[in-house]
């Protein structure tokens, strides 16, 4: 007989039981195994009392209701009785089971992107296509929730206020080549109205990538747009021109401003030199005019002389070389004076007549 029949002893009668060897023994178990007896006890014994299993079910629901866990990238906002209650941090927490407590978990760190392009019009009074982009993140959970009814739906008709804003007090250049200044006004801004509006949002980034004119006036403004790159160019050539000729002008002038004050003050010094010379001169003449004209005579010829050439003949006479005039014709040759022309001129005194056909005294020469 095996020995898992209900009811049936051992037929050697030893008296030992030859039931089912692994049932626990009730009274003589410690720690969980007690626990779980007292806690079956309370159900019934029996395996199939259905109170036992609701039980059981119950303290595992109760157990993985209260436990939650928030990812790093997230955070949960806890709701009492539909009521907000905290925020719970990444990492494992305990709350109350619901109905008392649930839990929502906003994914906090996540980039969010919106785009579109809409036509706009400009201050001056024409219409553009703007591309827009935005990246947003949420900053505060519970503002996220409960600020407002749609977050993310204010974001996009925050941003299309605010850019249809900043472009229409914009005139059309400013808005094709200088969207930089724009993108940060439209920005700050925004913000400014989501904080307004409480959605718990913030904006990390808002960039224009591109405006363009309607496809209909497309060639026009492609026609000016040329224009335009035209006079930038020019512009530049033109500076850099001016940058290269001013500098060289102004290093020419103070050139011509250096030596003109060389020769001013060369020219005073040399004025100066004279008339202190001819005030010594006249001084001089004064005390002895005979030795001072002489002297002064002689100073002359010796200087008329000095720069002269001198030629030596094949007579062993000394010729004196003239140079001619600067109207003379270059092929005449200049005329020789040999010393006894020259003699006269040498002993004369300063004022003697050393004029041709007359002798030093002044007088004409026999037979003349």
């Amino acid at each position: 007989m095996a020995w898992n029949i209900p009811g049936k002893n051992d037929d050697s009668g030893s008296g030992k039981d030859r039931r089912n060897p692994w049932k626990p023994r009730r009274g003589n178990g410690g720690g969980l195994g007690g626990l779980f007896d007292n806690f079956s006890g309370m159900f019934g014994g029996g395996s199939g009392n259905p109170l036992r299993w609701i039980g059981l079910a119950l303290v595992l629901w109760l157990a993985f209701n209260c436990f939650v866990l928030v990812a790093e990238q997230q955070r949960g906002v806890v709701l009492r009785f539909g009521q907000f209650s905290r925020v719970l941090e990444p990492g494992p927490h305990f709350k109350l089971p619901w109905p008392v407590e649930r839990v929502i978990k906003v994914a906090a760190t996540q980039i969010k992107t919106f785009s579109d392009n809409v036509p706009i019009l400009t201050s001056d009074e024409n219409i553009v296509q703007v591309e827009i982009n935005v990246q947003y993140r949420v900053s505060d959970a519970q503002k996220y929730l409960f600020g407002t009814r749609d977050a993310d739906q204010m974001l996009q008709q925050a941003v299309l206020s605010t850019v249809r804003e900043q472009v229409g007090r914009a005139d059309l250049d400013t808005v094709l080549g200088a969207r930089e200044a724009l993108a940060v006004s439209a920005r700050q801004m925004l913000q400014a109205s989501l904080d307004a509006y409480r959605t718990g949002l913030v904006v990390t980034e808002l960039n224009l990538p591109n405006a363009r004119p309607p496809e209909e006036v497309k060639p026009a403004f492609d026609d000016v747009n040329s224009a335009q790159q035209d006079k930038d160019r020019l512009i530049s050539e033109a500076r850099a021109y001016a940058a290269k000729i001013v500098p060289e002008a102004r290093g020419q002038a103070a050139r011509v401003r250096t030596v003109a004050e060389g020769y001013k003050t060369a020219s005073i010094a040399r004025a100066t030199g004279d008339a202190e010379r001819f005030s010594l001169l006249v001084d001089q003449y004064h005390g002895a005019p005979e030795v001072t004209r002489k002297r002064l005579w002689l100073e002359t010829v010796q200087g008329v002389l000095a720069e002269n050439r001198t030629i030596v003949g094949g007579d062993s006479r000394q010729l004196i070389y003239v140079p001619m005039a600067k109207g003379g014709s270059a092929s005449t040759s200049p005329p020789l004076l040999t010393p006894d022309m020259v003699a006269p001129t040498i002993n004369a005194r300063p004022d003697d007549d050393i004029r041709p056909g007359r002798n030093p005294r002044g007088n004409e020469e026999p037979g003349r």
